[in-house]
């Protein structure tokens, strides 16, 4: 079957690894490339021989192309996606889906219309790290899950980031650029959210940018740096997350752990697609590892967008979708709300991972529902 051809809009620091990616890719091919710095795009073009170099209009209205990667800023996520859409083409995200909850609204509703699909980062869950840990779940290795937490503990990207100042915009912060890995991590291993209630500040206000051309100049922080609450699911379990620029020292918090009525499963950092799943059975003094269900690579990222491919062509719903993309995106929206108000914050959207769609007589695929 033909590779589906792509262009990609974007060409900051993490289309490197996309394109790298996809180089590999057994169903698409990217033909082109976009910026709005057509020095950056040209720059990308020569590094991965990628044959066009397009401004942005041009791309969309490029005919051969019938997917769009758009790897712009969040703030940009929306604009785009709509825009890609309204161009008759299937578009894939980085995170977050949008900065507001009606801008994500739109471009779902936009695709539903036109008949196209969405979908959108992180995609580290379909790694073997989170698989595996949803299979032992799904096995019953920890009986009926109850709880978790999940912690992400940082000190902020400016030290190393070269153009950190989105960081700290609206849309920016740790829930908005880290958020969407633990929160889609924990949908996929618990299912839905019901409801969230949360304290949000500004812990660290005094910030520089701590490398390159720009050392030394101060940042303005406009958006919450350390977000701390629980999280109710519709199946019962009760989550603590906290999401923090603020943590200056270290920490040895667990990225995500799982608590059953069995016992107890440590999940790898989110941001990965591998990493070892840890599992410790009640009335067990050692932890044990869980056997991968598959081998994943560190930095996959690209795999969503295959799968959104293959999923396009099989006539399915995608796994990395825009659907799933919308629920985390409510949900951040609800850490910082629920602060505001002073209350918990319900979610109107639901999302289900969970149904499994036999493909052969040897396989299962899992394919998710949604509402």
């Amino acid at each position: 079957m033909d590779k589906m051809k792509a262009g990609i809009i974007g060409c900051g620091n993490i289309s490197a690894i996309y394109l790298e990616n996809l180089k590999k890719s057994p169903v698409i091919e990217v033909v082109a490339v976009a910026d709005l710095v057509r020095e950056r795009a040209q720059e990308r073009a020569d590094e991965f021989n990628i044959a066009n170099v397009y401004n942005v209009d041009e791309l969309l209205q490029n005919k051969e192309i019938e997917l769009v990667i758009n790897l712009t800023v969040p703030g940009s996520h929306a604009m785009t996606d709509i825009a890609a859409l309204e161009a008759g083409k299937h578009v894939f995200a980085e995170k977050p889906l949008a900065i507001s909850i009606e801008d994500g609204r739109k471009v779902i509703e936009l695709a539903e219309e036109k008949g196209l699909y969405v979908g959108s980062a992180p995609d580290t869950f379909l790694g073997s790290g989170i698989q595996t840990a949803r299979q032992a779940i799904e096995d019953g290795l920890i009986g009926k899950p109850i709880a978790a937490t999940s912690f992400f503990m940082g000190g902020g990207p400016e030290a190393w980031h070269p153009n950190p100042e989105f960081f700290y915009m609206d849309g920016g912060g740790p829930m908005f650029d880290m958020g969407p890995y633990y929160l889609t991590a924990l949908v996929t291993l618990l299912g839905s959210i019901r409801r969230i209630s949360s304290s949000a500040g500004i812990q660290i206000v005094d910030r520089k940018i701590g490398s390159g051309p720009k050392e030394g100049t101060a940042l303005q922080v406009q958006t919450p740096t350390h977000l701390a609450g629980t999280i109710d699911f519709n199946d019962g379990a009760i989550a603590t997350m906290i999401t923090s620029f603020d943590i200056r020292g270290a920490s040895d918090l667990p990225r995500i752990e799982i608590y059953g009525t069995e016992g107890t499963l440590s999940v790898p950092d989110p941001n990965y697609f591998n990493g070892e799943v840890k599992l410790r059975k009640y009335g067990q003094d050692t932890w044990e590892t869980v056997t991968p269900i598959f081998e994943s690579g560190q930095n996959e990222r690209g795999l969503g967008v295959n799968e959104m491919v293959e999923s396009i062509r099989a006539g399915r719903e995608s796994k990395a979708s825009g659907k799933l993309a919308y629920h985390v995106l409510e949900a951040m929206h609800a850490f910082q709300r629920s602060s505001l108000e002073g209350k918990h914050i319900l979610l109107e959207s639901n999302y289900e991972y969970n149904a499994a769609t036999k493909t052969d007589d040897n396989q299962t695929e899992t394919v998710p529902s949604t509402n």
